[in-house]
């Protein structure tokens, strides 16, 4: 069993380029009045403590969601809406419960969660019955085993935790299946930079697959010489049209708000044209 526990890291600079993206991504498709489908492959707890023992150990929410000037992000309205209270009780939602909260009538999330501790956490913050699914599953074969649904709308997010290395090559994989089988799907790739080596070799997989229309965004916070997880990133298969400006408009500022020099570390990228 992965060691991996999210609780560590709630609210970390990571979390803020991820669920800022997620959070845009949504709202884009309730913009259409036509339910969707939400898959959350590693779904996590749901809700964490930013005071509990797991957090202060690390305290990278400090640096990262508790350290955003909100009041000068205006493309951060609809994160903030969504996360302000939980803030104020030192508490932060995870991709599931962000979601959640968001559904409307008529869509549903399936959450998917391996770890036997976790996945108690999640049952207990986001089960709702015929609106949210939680699943003690493998995510990646959740996911292809969802698509296509019956709406034909759907939005994925993947994000494991990479402690076993080949994911950043089965990631790509698992996207690929996932697009041959319904290519209208908002597919949302979380990855860290820890080693530029992995992240590269994963881009030139992704460039060289049958997918189109797909986009990266990624922030960093300190230097890729230092040690440890300096960056993040997001890749998206069908992103919205909107979605390139605001990250270039936004993200150069609370990248420089989160850095520990204040340098600003962002990178869009068209990998995939449609």
């Amino acid at each position: 069993m992965l060691s991996y526990q999210h609780s560590y890291h709630a609210g970390n600079h990571a979390d803020v380029i991820k669920h800022w993206i997620l959070v845009e991504c949504i709202h884009h498709l309730q913009k259409k009045d036509k339910p969707f489908d939400y898959i959350d492959t590693h779904a996590g707890g749901g809700m964490y403590s930013l005071d509990s023992t797991e957090a202060r150990k690390t305290a990278e929410s400090d640096q990262g969601v508790l350290k955003l000037d909100w009041s000068t992000l205006p493309d951060f309205e609809h994160y903030h809406d969504l996360v302000s209270e939980d803030l104020q009780q030192r508490e932060y939602p995870g991709s599931p419960m962000l979601v959640k909260r968001m559904l409307r009538e008529g869509e549903h999330a399936w959450l998917f969660e391996m770890h036997p501790q976790t996945i108690v956490d999640l049952q207990r913050h986001c089960a709702q019955r015929r609106v949210c699914y939680v699943k003690h599953e493998d995510g990646f074969q959740g996911l292809l085993g969802l698509l296509p649904n019956k709406s034909r709308r759907a939005i994925a997010l993947i994000d494991p935790s990479y402690e076993i290395k080949s994911d950043y090559q089965t990631v790509v994989d698992v996207m690929e299946k996932a697009y041959k089988k319904m290519p209208q799907t908002m597919i949302l790739l979380w990855y860290p930079v820890v080693d530029r080596e992995f992240t590269d070799a994963m881009e030139q997989s992704i460039k060289a697959s049958t997918m189109r229309n797909v986009q990266l965004f990624e922030m960093g916070v300190r230097a890729e010489s230092e040690k440890g997880m300096t960056a993040s990133g997001m890749i998206v298969v069908n992103p919205p049209w909107t979605l390139a400006d605001k990250f270039n408009n936004v993200m150069p500022k609370v990248s420089g708000m989160l850095s520990e020099d204040g340098v600003a570390r962002v990178r869009f990228e068209q990998l995939l044209d449609e």
